[in-house]
């Protein structure tokens, strides 16, 4: 099984629904954990709304930096900062492929709650449609290199 860190700037939104998506859909082959270079300690309820929407449980999911996961060893670090919106994406300093999928953050979407709902539904969906992806490949036997290039042709397809 291979271990997946979600990176953000504020792990209230993005990484967050990403930690559960992998989680859920990746049972068996990947194991999801996320992180902010800067969190905000709390998870955006937007996120939590949209993960009960679709059935997933919420219960453990907290705002953190990668520094609360010890040694923990990542095999895969995904950034979903959206550098489109001039975000600055983190740089995390350990040896894990690297890969960015950058998807704007629904926690800047103003409006009814309906267009707010909206935009965490987007976001929830293309989250669901990358990792659906990385799921279909053999990630188990690719090299290194193949495997960072498969994650950036993910992040750079719009699904």
């Amino acid at each position: 099984m291979l271990n997946v860190l979600i990176l953000c700037t504020g792990n209230s939104c993005r990484s967050i629904i990403g930690e559960a998506l992998i989680n859920h859909l990746g049972q068996g082959r990947l194991r999801g954990f996320s992180a902010g270079s800067q969190p905000t300690g709390q998870v955006n309820p937007g996120a939590i709304a949209v993960l009960e929407r679709h059935g997933l449980s919420t219960a453990e999911f907290h705002s953190k930096t990668w520094d609360s996961f010890g040694e923990q060893a990542f095999d895969l670090v995904i950034t979903v900062c959206d550098n489109a919106a001039g975000e600055i994406c983190p740089l995390y300093p350990g040896r894990a492929v690297k890969g960015h999928w950058g998807i704007p953050d629904p926690a800047h979407v103003s409006g009814s709650e309906a267009q707010i709902n909206a935009a965490f539904e987007t976001t929830f969906e293309q989250l669901t449609a990358r990792i659906e992806r990385l799921l279909a490949l053999p990630i188990e036997t690719l090299s290194d290199a193949d495997l960072r290039a498969a994650l950036n042709e993910i992040g750079a397809s719009t699904p």
